[in-house]
């Protein structure tokens, strides 16, 4: 069982703009994902609403907790009369939207992904906890192995990654990639942060309005004062 949504609204939305879901991590909630809502309203975003994951500190498998994203992706679709909504998601809920994509229909029903800092690969910090969630998110669990055996994972879905090569939660960092995904490494210092870094909000932003997402291209290194 989900709760009730949050939704963040727009008094100046832009026109045309996808409605998008927002999914939050491991022993995260909707605050936690409040800053990119908030930013993401001030960029002209009509509809944006933040699933609550329940319960959220992975006792639940990451199957289970897709039903509740796929619930929550066709109430936002069937509030909004649109086909399609996006979908921005951080930590283990990425892994639970990817699942969402590939196994309960969602690349019928979402444009764009957007992952930051997710397991995909899994993380040596799943051996931390016991439970289902935490298993899934392990290097070489079950889920993981099957999700990678598919041969066209999203279908005609735009997939965008975000990740920092400095997570120390995400291990190694760079289990956060996709194939075929067009991504951009920042270098945040702790992955919490991720969800609060402008340069992370600005990517995103960027990754649901460009309009030819060949243009999602790497930020530039860079360099400390005085050179390298």
């Amino acid at each position: 069982m989900t709760s009730a949504p949050a939704r963040v609204s727009a008094a100046g939305a832009a026109p045309g703009r996808v409605p998008v879901l927002l999914v939050h991590g491991i022993d995260d909630d909707a605050r936690t994902l409040a800053p990119l809502a908030n930013g993401l309203t001030r960029a002209g975003f009509q509809d944006v609403q933040i699933v609550e994951l329940k319960p959220n500190n992975g006792d639940a498998p990451i199957s289970v907790l897709a039903g509740q994203v796929a619930e929550a992706a066709a109430s936002l679709r069937a509030r909004t009369g649109q086909a399609r909504v996006d979908v921005v998601a951080f930590s283990m809920g990425a892994l639970v939207s990817r699942y969402y994509l590939q196994r309960l229909e969602g690349r019928n029903h979402v444009r764009r992904f957007v992952s930051i800092s997710g397991p995909h690969a899994g993380t040596l910090t799943g051996w931390l906890r016991a439970n289902p969630g935490a298993r899934d998110m392990r290097p070489h669990s079950e889920l993981l192995r099957g999700l990678a055996a598919d041969e066209a994972p999203f279908g005609d879905v735009e997939v965008f990654t975000l990740w920092t090569p400095l997570d120390l939660m995400i291990i190694p960092a760079s289990s956060s990639r996709l194939s075929g995904a067009r991504e951009r490494t920042i270098p945040v210092i702790l992955h919490p942060l991720m969800l609060r870094d402008g340069r992370v909000l600005r990517s995103v932003e960027e990754a649901l309005t460009l309009e030819r997402p060949e243009d999602f291209r790497p930020l530039p290194v860079e360099l400390p004062p005085g050179g390298p």
